[in-house]
């Protein structure tokens, strides 16, 4: 790869890895912040945190294996680092997947209005829902994990053939076989997405109920839960937009070795896959009315440029 090209990556790589870096912290700084000085913290609060976290340590893995890639990749792959850096990858990207899968069943079970008897079980036992759904998550993510072991023996062999083009039977057989656990290992990706889908439908019909009722008792249409429902189903939109997004991106970063120029279209995969982590923290402080007003508070605070007395958003 041309070394103008590297740095370009770099330099990408590197603005996406700031942002997600500031939103996220700023999430989880202003969440944590609120919990050590209530001592308590919602449900919601505690999964946006989690998710957060799980965003600013993937974030890490994206941009440390996107530049070791332009730099460092034989290096890294005769020490085996790359497998190491696919384990950490799988399951932190799968974890945060399933926080905002949470998130948006959480905003369903509380703002969604339907008289079912299963949705009213869930929506009367929601602490215990989303329990176990965290743990559900934590367990999905440690199986896509684990899953990648079979694939680890197989490597090597795709990794040859790729860098000579040359390919016997054995190895034409290996890569089929490779081929197919790739397709598997996508399949992991498939209950998060339906249960997003079931909860921005459910939401999207609570929303067309309720405005319809609104309009039948001729009030406004802009009450308190015409806007909590918008909101929810934007926040849920913004994630199925940014989760297919990134699934494609992945999808063209795992299948390198059968394209063209696999350091390029790992790299460039790999910097678009980092678009979803950053770019939904934003999504999350526009969509939560405690992380927006403090973020307005903040750069109000920068704009006026308060004396050195006056009280910030942070200030205790």
């Amino acid at each position: 790869m041309p070394e103008l090209a590297k740095l370009g990556i770099l330099f990408l790589s590197f603005t996406q890895f700031i942002l997600g870096m500031l939103g996220n912290g700023f999430i989880g700084l202003v969440n944590v912040r609120s919990w050590f000085k209530s001592k308590r913290i919602s449900w919601s609060d505690f999964i946006i945190t989690a998710l957060a976290l799980s965003r600013i340590v993937l974030l890490w893995i994206l941009f440390l294996d996107c530049a070791s890639m332009a730099f460092l990749s034989k290096v890294l792959a005769e020490l085996g680092a790359l497998e190491v850096t696919d384990i950490l990858w799988t399951f932190t990207n799968h974890l945060s997947i399933w926080l905002a899968t949470c998130l948006g069943v959480l905003y369903c079970l509380k703002i969604a209005s339907f008289s079912h008897p299963t949705f009213l079980w869930l929506k009367w036992r929601l602490s215990r829902v989303v329990v176990w759904m965290l743990l559900g998550a934590l367990l999905f993510s440690c199986g896509s994990a684990i899953s990648l072991i079979g694939e680890f023996q197989i490597y090597p062999l795709v990794r040859e053939t790729a860098g000579t083009g040359n390919a016997t039977e054995h190895l034409r057989r290996q890569m089929g076989e490779y081929q197919l656990a790739h397709v598997l290992g996508m399949l992991w990706y498939l209950p998060p997405l339906i249960v997003s889908l079931a909860s921005y439908i459910l939401l999207i019909l609570s929303l067309g109920r309720h405005m319809q009722q609104m309009r039948q008792n001729r009030t406004s249409l802009s009450d308190v839960s015409t806007e909590a429902h918008k909101r929810a189903v934007r926040i849920i939109l913004s994630f199925l937009f940014l989760f297919l997004f990134y699934c494609l991106a992945f999808s063209i970063t795992s299948s390198s070795y059968f394209l063209p120029r696999t350091e390029m279209t790992t790299t460039i995969g790999e910097i678009i896959t980092m678009l979803y982590p950053a770019g939904h923290s934003f999504i999350l402080i526009l969509g939560n009315n405690k992380l927006k007003r403090t973020f307005l508070d903040l750069l109000w605070c920068e704009s006026c440029h308060p004396n050195p007395g006056s009280k910030g958003p942070f200030t205790p």
